[in-house]
């Protein structure tokens, strides 16, 4: 197992781009988060490797394609290589609701496969979602849950999240919020050390 690879696991919609209650099915759909990109950036530029975990149940659905879900990825990693930043790997699971997969989360599936990929532990890795799927499936791995406010629950704080979150979710504004605190934590224990 290699433990010293520094890895952070973004999910997508509600992340790092607008979610849609009617999917992002283009790439004309897919438009970043104020200062989503430019966090990705900051993380890429402090060593980490940051993956993706998520669901596209619009595949399943029948909404869009493989070739249009390649084709918004290929936007995202375009306008994120434009502000310095990189995304090392994509994991995303294609499968409706009802198809009863292992890796649609809240399932672990996608996260066991970053784990071999990679062959790390994701123990005490962050995962930072906007969903309490994405929260459920970072504690069954024993990532630690960041949730962000800008997609499903925008208005919820630290002391007003629903008790089904796990214990110990850390909640931020936005991606960049949450890169401000990951890095000043890496900051203090650099002092200290």
């Amino acid at each position: 197992m290699n433990t010293h690879l520094k890895l952070v696991i973004l999910d997508r919609d509600g992340t790092i781009n607008r979610a849609s209650d009617e999917f992002v099915k283009s790439p004309e759909e897919w438009h970043p988060l104020p200062g989503s990109l430019e966090a990705i950036s900051r993380l890429s530029h402090a060593g980490f490797h940051v993956v993706l975990a998520t669901n596209q149940s619009g595949i399943g659905r029948g909404l869009f394609d493989m070739a249009a879900l390649n084709a918004v990825h290929a936007r995202m990693l375009k306008s994120l290589a434009a502000v310095g930043g990189r995304i090392d790997a994509i994991f995303y699971c294609p499968h409706a609701p009802d198809e009863g997969c292992a890796c649609r989360k809240p399932e672990p599936g996608l996260l066991f496969q970053i784990q071999e990929r990679y062959g790390v532990s994701l123990t005490g890795v962050p995962y930072v979602g906007d969903s309490l799927r994405d929260m459920q499936a970072a504690e069954t791995v024993g990532c630690v849950p960041h949730l962000v406010r800008t997609g499903r629950y925008p208005d919820v704080t630290a002391l007003t999240l629903p008790p089904a979150f796990p214990v110990g979710t850390q909640v931020h504004a936005d991606l960049a919020a949450f890169v401000d605190h990951l890095l000043g934590e890496a900051a203090a224990v650099r002092t200290l050390s």
